[in-house]
């Protein structure tokens, strides 16, 4: 069976035809001895069709074709032109070898063409690639190279897919860089009142915050020296004038020993560097705020910035974390415990990371692993959209924020949640809705004014001297003026058949009896008379259609009487 070798270059794809494998046999060894030498490896391997790429744009999608295992049309139409055809219902006398085992599988589908891709054929296209300048005509020594180097860079940019804005390594480096400085910030400070204490001992107890205390100390410097007059300035920087005054106090009664100036100036400095650290933490935190909103905004808003930005660390990457399972995601962080009770065959942990977050603290003893698991759930879904979603929103976050308190109002008062379905959905709509927003406003103030005419409309006939302009409705231009008059004749009969069962049933012979004195042909009287000052009521109350009308209402009038 005859083998041609697939090759993909930078500058193009070709075909070489492989002679005398009977002499040499497939044996690697044998192969490898000849790939050195042109002159043995151009007698088994010759160049049988090659068809360059048309650019460097062109060159790059045919190799991100070839690395996903996709057949293009140029290399369909490239094979089909150059390999030996088909024949149909007969099995193929020859072979297709390739570097790329999926491709193979492509091409084998589409063109029925058997692929190998094994040692031999490996052997063989690396000496198609050390001696390949030598096969094609024409091709100068630096132009392969050049053409390697400019598609290396451009598939490499391509895959990476590199976005500024979308790094997770600073995420990664500033939570690390976060809970450093809390560590060194701590001991620093301890430091401080460590050494300051052998002066003024007894402002430790008075000021309890790390940053306040060394604020306190620079300030103070010497106790001795300490006066009223520096209580404004005490008091600005503790917030609180009394206990202000009784630092004063407190230096005046102190059992501290006396301290040198150039002991007073190290301690100074040593406050101060505590304070800058303490700054540049705040700093560092804002910085991570907004990093976590750019990078992950769904899983910040959802269990919060600094525990977000510790699940990314701990993953390696948001990639990496998107691609955990939420059973995975739940323990991140607690390895070792589980695999200590998987040595000893204990209870696993419940939890890891994710055990920083409020809704856990906020849980009771006994539901606290299932708010773990719900919650762990949850932070999976939101790091997969975080990855993926190519839009920053913060909708899903929140909505999944809004399922969490829900599960957790569920477990503790039994009040049933939402459907997933409906709250993603739900989601979904924000999102979509959010760059909608702008032209959705400009009608609603159109709407606005609308209603504004109105109200001026309803308050100039007021003025007019109607006391019953406010209470009606108003009526569009575009209307007929008798749809009002229309709508109360409807209801007046409504009104008259209520009246009329009422009737009935009073003329019932169950409540045929007289009652307290009073008849039944009273009782109609009564109502009778009700009826018609009810509709004098509504006659009165109801607004002037037109003259015409009113002279039908006075000529029925008339002949009624």
């Amino acid at each position: 069976m005859a083998l041609y070798l697939m090759h993909e270059s930078a500058s193009g794809y070709s075909i070489f035809h492989v002679n005398g494998l009977d002499e040499i046999g497939q044996n690697t060894q044998a192969v490898q001895n000849s790939v050195t030498d042109l002159n043995r490896f151009g007698k088994v391997v010759k160049l049988v069709g090659f068809t360059p790429f048309k650019s460097a744009l062109d060159a790059l999608n045919q190799c991100n074709a070839v690395s996903e295992g996709h057949m293009t049309e140029e290399l369909s139409n490239f094979l089909e032109l150059t390999l030996p055809k088909l024949k149909e219902g007969k099995t193929p006398k020859f072979s297709l070898g390739i570097a790329e085992p999926k491709i193979g599988s492509h091409i084998f589908e589409m063109t029925h063409i058997p692929c190998l891709s094994n040692a031999f054929v490996f052997e063989l296209l690396r000496g198609v690639r050390m001696h390949f300048h030598r096969f094609i005509e024409n091709l100068k020594p630096g132009d392969l190279e050049k053409g390697q180097l400019g598609l290396g860079h451009s598939y490499s940019r391509a895959k990476v897919k590199f976005n500024v804005n979308r790094v997770d390594n600073m995420v990664i480096q500033a939570i690390f860089l976060l809970d450093t400085l809390d560590k060194d910030i701590n001991s620093f400070s301890m430091r401080v009142r460590e050494w300051y204490s052998w002066h003024f001992p007894e402002l430790v107890k008075i000021v309890n915050d790390n940053y306040l205390y060394a604020k306190v100390a620079k300030f103070i410097e010497n106790k001795s020296e300490l006066s009223e007059d520096k209580i404004p300035g005490l008091t600005d920087i503790v917030g609180d004038e009394d206990k202000a005054k009784e630092i004063v106090e407190a230096a005046k009664s102190s059992m501290g020993q006396d301290i040198s100036p150039i002991d007073l100036i190290n301690i100074k400095e040593f406050a101060q560097k505590v304070m800058d650290l303490s700054e540049y933490r705040k700093k560092l935190y804002d910085y991570l705020v907004t990093k976590m909103n750019d990078i992950a905004p769904n899983l910040a808003a959802l269990i919060g910035d600094v525990v977000g930005a510790r699940l990314i660390s701990h993953a390696g990457s948001l990639t990496n974390l998107a691609k955990c399972p939420s059973s995975t995601l739940q323990i991140l962080g607690a390895e070792k415990a589980l695999f200590r009770a998987l040595k000893t065959r204990g209870n696993t942990p419940k939890y890891g990371l994710i055990f920083h977050s409020s809704f856990i603290g906020r849980a009771s003893a006994r539901n606290k692993g299932r708010m773990a698991r719900y919650l762990a759930n949850k932070c999976s879904i939101a790091s997969r959209i975080d990855c993926f979603l190519e839009k920053n929103t913060t909708a899903f976050g929140e909505k999944l924020r809004e399922q969490v308190e829900e599960r957790l109002d569920f477990y503790d008062n039994g009040v049933a949640p939402r459907k997933n379905i409906d709250v993603m959905k739900s989601a979904l709509d924000v999102a979509l809705n959010k760059d909608s927003d702008m032209d959705v406003e400009k009608p609603s103030t159109a709407s606005s004014l609308k209603k504004c005419k109105k109200k001026k409309s309803k308050v100039e006939t007021a003025a007019d001297g109607d006391p019953m302009a406010e209470d009606k409705p108003t009526v569009d231009a575009n209307r007929d003026a008798s749809e009002e008059p229309k709508s109360e004749k409807k209801k007046k009969k409504k009104e008259k058949r209520k009246l009329d069962k009422e009737l009935e049933q009073s003329q019932a012979p169950e409540n045929g009896n007289v009652a307290d004195g009073v008849s039944i042909g009273e009782e109609t009287e009564k109502k009778k008379k009700r009826r018609k000052s009810k509709d004098e009521n509504e006659d009165q109350d109801v607004p002037p259609a037109s003259e015409g009308k009113k002279k039908k209402k006075k000529s029925k009038g008339e002949d009624d009487d």
